[in-house]
C-alpha cells in the first residue's frame, strides 16, 4: 500500500508534464503563443490567491474562469482540432486508403476536366515494373502530386505539354517523357493518334496504367497488359485504378495440422 501511495503522484506528474509538452509544443511559434502564455500566468495567479489566502481575488478568479473556458474553447478551435487529429486512434492502413481515394479523386477531375476541353494528356501510373528508363528522357520534377500541377503539365502553352507524364505512388516522377509506340496498331481507331500508340506500348512492355485523353474526341481510354479500353467513364476510371493500386492485403494462409491427414499418409 505505502509503494502505491509513493508511484500513484509519481504517474500523476509524468501524465501532466507529458500533457503540457504536446501542448507546448504544438502551439510553440504561432499565434495562439500569447494566449497559451495568458492562460498559465491566469493559472498561476489563481493558485497564488488560494495559497496566499485572497478570498475576493480567489472568487473573481472562479467568476472569470467559468467564461474563460467557453472562450478559450471557441478561440482555440481550429487548433484543437487539428491537435486532436494528430491523436486519431486509426491505423496506418487507413490513412493510406484515405491518401489514395484523395489521390484518385483528384486524378479523376484532372482527367476529365481536361477531357471536356479536349486537351490531350498522357498519364502513366507506374505499377511493380520500373519506368525510370523512360523517365529520365524526359524532365525530371519529383514533385507532389496535385491536380493543379497536373492540368498546368498539360496546357497548351506550357513546353512540358507534348508527352507524357509518369507518376509513382502520389509524385510525378518526370514529364515530356516519350514513351514507345506499339508496333500492333490493329486496335488503334483512325480517330486515334500518337498518344494512343505510344499508350499501348508502353502498357505492352510494363504492367503500368496508361491513361490517355484523345485531343480530338476528348475521350478517356486506358491501356492495360495491351489491351486498350476506349470511352472510359468517370466511375469505370476510379475502379479500374482502385482494383490495381488498391489492393487489400491478403492475409497469409495458415497451415493447420490435422492428425486425421497425418494417419493417411
Amino acid at each position: 500500500m505505502h509503494f502505491i501511495h509513493i508511484t500513484v503522484p509519481i504517474i500523476e506528474v509524468v501524465i501532466i508534464g507529458v500533457m503540457i509538452n504536446y501542448l507546448l509544443s504544438f502551439f510553440w511559434n504561432t499565434r495562439s503563443m500569447d494566449l497559451v502564455l495568458g492562460l498559465l500566468a491566469f493559472l498561476l495567479i489563481f493558485a497564488a490567491s488560494a495559497w496566499l489566502r485572497l478570498p475576493v481575488v480567489h472568487k473573481l478568479m472562479l467568476l472569470f474562469a467559468n467564461v474563460a473556458v467557453i472562450a478559450i474553447l471557441v478561440i482555440f478551435q481550429p487548433e484543437l482540432r487539428v491537435a486532436l487529429s494528430k491523436l486519431s486512434l486509426k491505423g496506418r492502413r487507413y490513412r493510406e486508403i484515405t491518401e489514395f481515394d484523395k489521390f484518385l479523386d483528384q486524378l479523376a477531375t484532372s482527367t476529365y476536366r481536361l477531357s471536356d476541353k479536349r486537351i490531350g494528356a498522357l498519364i502513366a501510373l507506374e505499377n511493380e515494373d520500373t519506368l525510370d528508363e523512360f523517365a529520365r528522357k524526359g524532365v525530371m520534377l519529383q514533385a507532389v502530386f496535385s491536380s493543379e500541377l497536373l492540368e498546368s503539365i498539360f496546357a497548351t502553352t506550357t513546353p512540358l505539354h507534348d508527352g507524357a507524364i509518369i507518376i509513382r505512388d502520389l509524385t510525378i516522377v518526370s514529364a515530356a517523357v516519350i514513351l514507345p509506340l506499339a508496333e500492333d496498331s490493329s486496335q488503334i481507331a483512325k480517330t486515334m493518334g500518337t498518344r494512343h500508340r505510344a499508350g499501348l506500348g508502353a502498357s505492352q512492355l510494363t504492367d503500368s496504367l496508361i491513361i490517355v485523353v484523345s485531343e480530338e474526341t476528348g475521350k478517356v481510354s486506358i491501356a492495360r497488359d495491351g489491351i486498350m479500353t476506349r470511352g472510359v467513364k468517370v466511375d469505370r476510371f476510379k475502379g479500374i485504378i482502385r482494383s490495381i493500386f488498391n489492393q487489400p492485403a491478403k492475409k497469409p494462409i495458415q497451415s493447420r495440422f490435422n492428425i486425421l491427414e497425418w494417419f493417411k499418409r
